[in-house]
């Protein structure tokens, strides 16, 4: 390989019909008088100067607009099932041990814990959410995910019986399944004021 490397070079610095003679580099019948240490140098610098110019150049950010629609997809799904009052479909977007961190309430981890709370909030007959302005940044590594949102959660007032809204931000931990899925890890809802009537 270092042969072929020094011919390379050689050539293409215009070294054309060139012979080894001792200690002496040879073009034709004019000699080049270089000692052993210079040749070599000058060999190695032309190699890793080819290598330069051989190596591919860096590879592209990689496309994650597939992931993004998947995962805009998910959170459409699961707003739709929740505002449809199904506990038990919105926890199947768990992995299994999912956190859920809420603003005034302690969290929950895991599937059965955060299906109590669901069911819990669907026990108000007004309980249904909105979200805009959606973002996905998805890891290079096409693993993770974080979605995030802003929110609009309509509820009934515990004191006035009234309609309200309440707004936030969403924030949704992503991971990857072995099937390709993508499953919530953690979320975090806190609200940025308080609740207000329609």
């Amino acid at each position: 390989m270092y042969a072929a490397c020094q011919e390379q070079f050689l050539t293409s610095a215009g070294f054309t019909q060139t012979i080894h003679t001792g200690n002496s580099l040879y073009e034709g019948n004019n000699p080049m008088k270089l000692n052993r240490l210079t040749s070599s140098a000058i060999i190695v610098l032309g190699c890793a100067s080819l290598a330069a110019c051989n190596t591919p150049a860096a590879t592209d950010k990689p496309d994650t607009s597939k992931a993004e629609a998947a995962i805009k997809a998910d959170v459409a799904k699961l707003v739709e099932e929740f505002n449809a009052h199904d506990a038990k479909a919105v926890v199947e977007h768990d992995m299994p041990d999912e956190v859920s961190m809420f603003h005034g309430a302690p969290n929950t981890i895991g599937k059965e814990a955060d299906l109590m709370m669901t069911a819990k909030q669907m026990q108000d007959p007004l309980a249904k959410i909105a979200v805009s302005n959606e973002k996905v940044d998805v890891a290079a590594s096409g693993e993770m995910a974080v979605y995030r949102a802003d929110y609009a959660y309509t509820m009934t007032d515990s004191e006035t019986k009234k309609p309200v809204i309440e707004r936030g931000n969403w924030l949704i931990g992503y991971k990857t399944q072995a099937d390709g899925s993508w499953k919530i890890a953690w979320n975090v809802v806190s609200n940025t004021a308080k609740a207000t009537e329609q």
